[in-house]
């Protein structure tokens, strides 16, 4: 019974340092409707300095943006990353790009050291 009780709080455990949230993937085309929001959750770590952005301009007449979010994996430890959560809302039917780039911790204008790009299809 002792290790049946071990086992089960071990498999918690484990299951507590998960990542309860899975990025989007930029392979994957997000399909909405007009008047509905949507959601690109990207790996991030803002502990270290570095945040995403988006690239470029949005085609507002497709998507606008609403809002962003952090969440952190769990445990939170120092120096451990987590997720962005971007909000938007498709506007009206039509397809479009939304890139992100992750901008290393500067007070100047610079390139992102890496991008990913989401392609939106709004039926």
């Amino acid at each position: 019974m002792r290790k049946l009780v071990l086992i089960v709080v071990v498999a918690l455990m484990l299951g507590a340092c998960t990542r309860s949230t899975k990025p989007s993937d930029p392979l994957v085309t997000i399909e909405t409707s007009p008047d509905k929001e949507f959601k690109l959750l990207i790996d991030s770590n803002p502990t270290t300095g570095y945040h995403w952005e988006i690239v470029g301009e949005l085609d507002k007449s497709v998507v606008e943006f609403v809002s962003k979010d952090y969440k952190a994996d769990a445990p939170q430890t120092v120096g451990s990353g987590g997720v962005e959560i971007w909000v938007f809302k498709a506007v009206a039917a039509g397809e479009t790009t939304i890139t992100l780039g992750y901008y290393p911790p500067s007070n100047v204008a610079t390139k992102p050291d890496r991008t990913e790009s989401f392609t939106v299809q709004v039926k």
